[in-house]
């Protein structure tokens, strides 16, 4: 493998920025020092007024392969990742056939090993009856376990008490869960069906999917989880009352952790004028003040990890009618701009970025030599520029689905390279690695 030397970057990492040199070796970062610009490399990028963090670890991503490419695929969607600064990537259970056994989970890696642009792993969906198959997972391979705490249907759908109690209790890894409780989900929308017929508009979806059902789940899982002594990471929150349920102890030290999504920090329910059933998500975009609620919780500690919950329908899908288009929202691309926007509102320093999206998805995993910029570590890092904006338009869309919400909007800064296992993926115009180079992403627990 070629060797790297970037010069003069600003080094955004572990709490604090540092101009360093950083060169990289066999695919890992050999060195992090100062003045190394001697040293003899294939490539030097001086990376003056640029830059320099990990990748993002999305712990939370649906790219709709196998069963549903007509949407997304892991190579498309991968692309569209490493274009965003993302270089490791925890894929979702809810394809077709679901991911609910060891069979159908080593084919999703034998996909992302020939066609993926980023690391990879995947979750292994929970069921009513797989307990066996949870209990002899992979642990070094598999990122976690997913249930669907009343939010899914079909096999992927956990409503057994019984069932969830011995998942809770004796799952070897993390449990991720999808907190909305059905019966409140249901008994909304039979009302909204009364007011407004076949027509319910999109500014319903936060009501019918609203903060009570949120709360009724969520806080479930968490008296589950500490009956249980639970290893629970709680997904995509998007309420102020749900925050009550996590502490702002240190990750290190905690056992249940909450998620915040890039799509919960930017839009609210007075977004729904604008962009309509493109921002119809699940668990839904609510109210202002929960956005608020939700970014203060960032700063605060209580929210451990940020992710994207990247889910993409065809845009035909997303322009039905509100009762017949699908819940999900393509963001891979954005995630990290979106996140330097906030930045340059001031509402997080680049530390507390690194930290959301980097370091605290490789501690709260245990993912073994990714998330940080170490000597030893694999060399996945982006280099950005906060001074260059990126305008989105269908022109430079990498996603399958062709659409995004963020069409029309001018982020303030610019993903300039991003590098996975050492190797160039992005040149800040364009995806250039070749598939093949990513890697499954390694545990150590």
């Amino acid at each position: 493998m070629k060797s790297i030397l970037i010069l003069n970057a600003t080094v955004v990492n572990e709490g604090e920025q540092k101009e360093y040199d950083v060169l990289i070796e066999k695919g890992k970062i050999a060195r992090i020092d100062k003045n190394l610009q001697h040293i003899a490399a294939n490539t030097v990028i001086d990376a003056s007024n640029l830059h320099l963090m990990p990748g993002m670890i999305d712990d939370q991503v649906h790219f709709r392969e196998p069963g549903l490419t007509h949407k997304a695929d892991i190579g498309t969607e991968s692309a569209a990742a490493v274009a965003g600064g993302t270089t490791s990537f925890m894929e979702m259970p809810n394809v077709s056939p679901p991911t609910t056994d060891s069979a159908a989970l080593e084919k999703k890696f034998e996909i992302a090993k020939k066609k993926s642009h980023a690391n990879f792993s995947f979750y292994l969906g929970a069921t009513n009856d797989n307990l066996d198959e949870i209990l002899s997972v992979d642990t070094n391979l598999c990122c976690g376990i997913k249930v669907f705490m009343g939010a899914s249907t079909g096999n992927l759908l956990v409503d057994n008490i019984k069932s969830l109690e011995k998942i809770f209790n004796q799952a070897p890894i993390l449990v991720a869960t999808h907190c909305e409780d059905n019966q409140t989900i249901t008994q909304n929308f039979s009302e909204a069906r009364k007011r407004y017929g076949k027509d319910i508009p999109v500014t319903e979806h936060p009501i019918i999917r609203s903060e009570e059902a949120c709360y009724l789940s969520s806080s479930f899982a968490v008296e589950l989880a500490k009956k249980n002594n639970t290893n629970l990471h709680v997904l995509h929150l998007t309420t102020e009352k749900e925050l009550e349920l996590f502490s702002d102890n240190p990750i290190t030290s905690k056992r249940i952790t909450a998620e915040a999504c890039v799509h919960h920090l930017w839009f609210s329910e007075e977004s729904y004028l604008d962009k309509g059933s493109l921002i119809k998500c699940n668990p839904a975009i609510k109210k202002t003040t929960d956005r608020q609620a939700l970014l203060n919780a960032v700063n605060a500690g209580k929210i451990d990890i940020i992710a994207t919950d990247h889910a993409p329908h065809t845009i035909e899908e997303k322009e039905k009618d509100y009762s017949e288009s699908p819940a999900g929202i393509p963001l891979v691309q954005h995630a990290l701009l979106s996140l330097l926007d906030h930045y340059h509102n001031g509402t997080f320093s680049l530390e507390k970025i690194v930290e959301m999206i980097c370091h605290n998805p490789a501690v709260r995993y245990c993912v073994k030599d990714r998330g940080f910029i170490r000597e030893g570590y694999f060399a996945d890092i982006v280099l950005f520029d906060l001074m260059q904006p990126t305008s989105v338009s269908k022109t430079n869309l990498l996603y399958k689905c062709g659409w995004s919400p963020f069409e029309g909007h001018q982020f303030r800064s610019k993903i300039c390279s991003t590098f996975v296992n050492g190797v160039q993926a992005f040149d800040g115009d364009q995806v250039v690695s070749e598939m093949g180079n990513a890697k499954a992403i390694e545990f150590e627990r």
